[in-house]
C-alpha cells in the first residue's frame, strides 16, 4: 500500500463542502494520511486548482495551500487548522493571495478541482522564509519518496 491521503469531509473526486470555501467559513478541511513510506524525514502538503480562473479555458494554477517540514509522524491535520496548531516544526508558504495559511475555493466560473498533493521527502528542508509553491517544489527535487493526491471539486453558490 503506498502514501494515502483522505479526508473525512469529501471523497476522492467528490465536492468539497462549502463551510471549507469563500462561500462560507473558509476554513481548512481535516486531512488525514498513511502509509509513509520508511525513511520520510518531513512531508510537504501543496494545494492548488488547475482550473483557474474558468475551467472551459484555464490560463493558470491558483495556489491555496502550501506547507513544508511537516514531521512523518503528524498523522494529519484538524480541520480549520491554526498556524499556532500546526505540527511542530511545519513551515508556511505563501498562496496567489500572497499570504501564508489556507485560502479555500472560490472559483469565479464553472467547477473546478483542488488537487491537494502530499510529499514524502528524505530529507527536512531548510527555512524557505515565505516561499511560493514554485520554492518550495525546487527545494523538494530529488528528495521525494512518494506522492499521493486528493481532490475535490467546487463550484461556487450562485
Amino acid at each position: 500500500m503506498g502514501l494515502g491521503l483522505a479526508s473525512p469531509v469529501f471523497t476522492h473526486h467528490g465536492a468539497i463542502p462549502a463551510q471549507y470555501t469563500c462561500d462560507s467559513a473558509d476554513r481548512s478541511p481535516p486531512l488525514a494520511w498513511s502509509g509513509i513510506p520508511p525513511g520520510t524525514k518531513s512531508l510537504v502538503l501543496i494545494v492548488d486548482d488547475p482550473d483557474a480562473p474558468d475551467p472551459a479555458a484555464p490560463r493558470m494554477t491558483w495556489v491555496h495551500w502550501v506547507l513544508y517540514n511537516i514531521p512523518p509522524d503528524a498523522g494529519g491535520l484538524s480541520e480549520a487548522v491554526a498556524p499556532s496548531a500546526l505540527p511542530p516544526g511545519t513551515l508556511e508558504g505563501v498562496n496567489d493571495w500572497k499570504r501564508t495559511g489556507y485560502g479555500g475555493p472560490c472559483p469565479p466560473i464553472g467547477r473546478h478541482r483542488y488537487f491537494h498533493k502530499l510529499y514524502a521527502l528524505d530529507a527536512v528542508l531548510p527555512d524557505l522564509g515565505r516561499p511560493t509553491k514554485a520554492q518550495v517544489e525546487k527545494a523538494m527535487q530529488g528528495h521525494v519518496l512518494a506522492h499521493a493526491e486528493l481532490v475535490g471539486t467546487y463550484q461556487k453558490r450562485k
